[in-house]
């Protein structure tokens, strides 16, 4: 198998040729078990490790290397590689631009971040970008090629590190909603145990009565209302008026009417009429 450079501007590109003299991109020269890597990286000397590494593997060829995010962007239509390896630190473009621009022009296309940065929001942004692996530089020979095979065999290849950074953050996560739940199921078993006269005040609320009116409509003290008020609060979970009466709402408190000192309670308050 032979190389060919392609100059163009201030572009070199190079394309990979079978012994029969056709480009390892034409499918009818290679088996299905050869995997089409493309390698964007800046560092002149570190792509050429890469190249050399993913040459030598075994049922690896590199279809094309790229220094730029722009050419990355440009060759990958043509080149259609299956495993797209990409480092972040670009000189034009972040790497995620990259990735995001495989994700959308190539669908049977596997992305590999392989890169310095083992940040926490490189590493997110990129999965969410379209990666579905993550590998540091300082990874050996070996776990490269076995990465690239991992990859187009369903997995998800991590360097060790990474892989414990993102368990530890699916795990801070799910801790998170579950917090989140229980308080959303308090709640709602609180709500349920709104005394009747906590509910009419909140009902009263709603209709636009102000604490006063709503004390003289329930025959009660302004203080009594506050204190209803506050307990509504806390056994919706709220902190704030327009809170209290949303949730409300939500758990159909404000379906009922309010039991007041002077008969039932309209629908608006006075003067509000439609």
């Amino acid at each position: 198998m032979g190389s060919h450079w392609v100059a163009a501007g201030d572009t070199m590109w190079e394309t990979q040729y079978t012994d029969a003299g056709k480009p390892v991109t034409d499918m009818n020269e290679r088996t299905h078990s050869i995997v089409r890597v493309m390698i964007v990286e800046d560092d002149r000397d570190t792509l050429e490790h890469f190249a050399r590494v993913v040459s030598h593997g075994q049922g690896t060829a590199v279809v094309e290397k790229v220094g730029t995010g722009r050419e990355a962007i440009a060759r990958m239509a043509a080149v259609r590689p299956d495993v797209l390896l990409v480092d972040l630190g670009l000189p034009d473009v972040h790497g995620t631009q990259v990735i995001r621009a495989a994700a959308r022009a190539l669908r049977d296309c596997d992305i590999m971040v392989i890169t310095t940065s083992g940040d926490e929001r490189d590493v997110l942004a990129s999965i969410e970008s379209g990666a579905t692996g993550y590998v540091l530089k300082d990874c050996s020979d070996h776990d490269l090629i076995a990465g690239i095979r991992e990859l187009r065999s369903g997995g998800s290849p991590m360097s060790p590190g990474i892989a414990r950074m993102v368990l530890n953050r699916m795990r801070a996560s799910s801790r998170a909603s579950a917090r989140q739940e229980s308080r959303q199921m308090a709640a709602g078993e609180d709500s349920a145990q709104l005394t009747a006269r906590e509910a009419d005040v909140v009902r009263l609320l709603a209709r636009g009565y102000t604490y006063s009116e709503t004390a003289a409509r329930l025959g009660i003290s302004v203080h009594t209302v506050t204190s209803h008020i506050k307990n509504s609060y806390r056994k919706l979970a709220v902190h704030t008026a327009a809170a209290a009466v949303a949730r409300a709402a939500e758990l159909h408190v404000l379906d009922g009417r309010a039991d007041t000192h002077s008969g039932s309670c309209p629908n608006t308050r006075p003067g509000n009429s439609s």
